[in-house]
């Protein structure tokens, strides 16, 4: 059986990557692609903790609710920024000053 700790450190990596996707691409997709994997670590942490809870499997539970409030979030997202595309003509968030007319 794996131990937590493995879990826990594969976690804080997947955490550590997106973060660093987050904060240094200059592209809005690279950027929702960094954010993925920040919510992809905290699923991984609540199906491992999950094993401890032998009653309710409220861990798996609320992994589930993770993973459909990512889908929902990346079909938002992914739509402002086809409209972003559309109007702007690039999706690099700092070229991006006004959001009105």
């Amino acid at each position: 059986m794996i131990p937590l700790s493995h879990f826990m450190l594969i976690s804080a990596a997947l955490f550590c990557i997106g973060l660093y996707g987050v904060l240094s691409k200059r592209n809005a997709i690279m950027i929702l692609i960094g954010i993925e994997f920040m919510l992809n670590a905290a699923i991984l942490n609540f199906v491992a903790f999950s094993r401890y809870d032998k009653f309710a499997a409220g861990g798996q539970t609320f992994a589930l609710f993770a993973i459909v409030l990512a889908a929902a979030a990346v079909a938002v997202a992914l739509a402002i920024i086809l409209n972003v595309y559309k109007y702007y003509k690039t999706i690099d968030p700092t070229r991006i000053d006004q959001l009105r007319d």
